[in-house]
């Protein structure tokens, strides 16, 4: 059967398929999974290249108790078989690669469901669909758009809300804005603050996200209706203190510029901007050659859109531990704001800004 379980009643045990690239960027779902899910219990990842190691370890150093396997039958004769197997990686045009169909395959013939959040539609792919029809298992496409029914219009609501609004914005895509905005609401509610995370991507909904929508799977048309009633909804749910909004892509991104939406039709309080110092060009825009913007171009450009930059966080993708340090300085001093490296510091000093503004 495909599809025939409410997204929101999604949960229980889970591997994670990488497919020999759970050590690049392109597993980044994966990488949000590992780091943490409210949604999954995560008992394996399957990647023949990082096999045998703990997949923490390979992620950021960190074991977190989540082994690497070779195949589903090595990790269903080493725990318990999962009730999904979750797509774990992007692909050129969201595709997924012919090298994946056997893993696929392997799984619904155990009766094991497949979560994809690819832009191809697995379920109406006849050999996927014939096998989950015999095994019981079902395929569920999370990034399909929902029906003209379930969508919703800007209608001016957000002027309602009462919370502190803030959005995690980069000068790239895969930049860190999930992962950071995690780590804020979570730094947010230890301090007892009342906080919660507005997702848009599909990793946001796989790791447990209750307030949201996936963001490129939805008609233009309803995006900004999409993010108003997202926020909405959770300050009338949750009376949140204090809503996090996750970014995407950047604002003069060619390939998928983003970040004005956020910015107007939420009415965003601040923003916490991301970016790597490391990368030179947009993501996989080498060959065209287009430069992402200076920091400080970028921070005008959304002074101009009329909203204030509280904080800018550092990926240090490429960089050393020295040349992230001092990354973060530089642009400390170009900028006069505070800088910080969400994974080695922390958000202690992004919360104390936002107590201030809660007083």
């Amino acid at each position: 059967m495909i599809n025939n379980l409410p997204f929101d009643a999604i949960e229980g045990t889970a591997c994670i398929i990488t497919g020999g690239l759970l050590n690049t960027i392109k597993a980044k779902t994966a990488h949000g999974l590992i780091r943490q899910s409210d949604r999954f219990k995560i008992l394996g990842v399957i990647d023949e290249v990082s096999a045998g190691q703990d997949a923490g370890e390979v992620l950021d150093g960190n074991n977190r108790a989540i082994p690497v396997f070779d195949s589903i039958l090595a990790l269903t004769q080493s725990t318990d078989k999962p009730q999904y197997a979750i797509i774990g990686m992007t692909a050129k045009g969201g595709i997924l690669p012919k090298e994946f169909y056997p893993t696929i395959k392997d799984c619904l013939k155990m009766g094991i469901s497949i979560i994809n959040g690819l832009h191809e539609v697995l379920g109406e792919i006849e050999e996927f669909a014939s096998i989950t029809k015999l095994n019981g298992g079902n395929i569920y496409d999370i990034r399909k758009p929902r029906s003209f029914k379930e969508l919703h219009f800007w209608t001016g609501k957000i002027k309602e809300v009462k919370s502190l609004k803030i959005g995690l914005l980069g000068t790239d895509c895969a930049m860190g804005k999930r992962t950071s905005s995690k780590l804020l609401v979570n730094a947010l509610i230890k301090e007892n603050i009342r906080a919660h995370m507005v997702y848009t991507g599909q990793t946001g909904w796989l790791q447990g996200g209750k307030y949201g929508f996936i963001f490129d799977a939805t008609p233009n048309d309803f995006i900004s209706g999409e993010l108003e009633h997202a926020v909405y909804e959770c300050w009338e749910n949750e009376k949140s203190e204090v809503i996090i909004l996750e970014g995407q892509s950047s604002l003069r991104n060619p390939c998928g510029p983003c970040g004005s939406e956020f910015i107007i039709s939420c009415e965003l309080d601040a923003v916490v901007l991301m970016h790597a110092p490391g990368r030179k060009y947009y993501k996989d825009l080498v060959e065209y050659g287009k430069e992402i913007p200076d920091v400080s171009s970028e921070l005008e450009l959304l002074k101009m859109y009329g909203v204030e930059t509280i904080a800018i966080g550092i990926n240090t993708m490429g960089l050393t531990k020295e040349q992230a340090l001092e990354a973060k300085e530089e642009i400390s001093k170009e900028t006069g704001l505070p800088v910080i490296l969400p994974l080695d510091d922390g958000m202690s000093t992004i919360v104390e800004i936002i107590k201030q503004r809660l007083k």
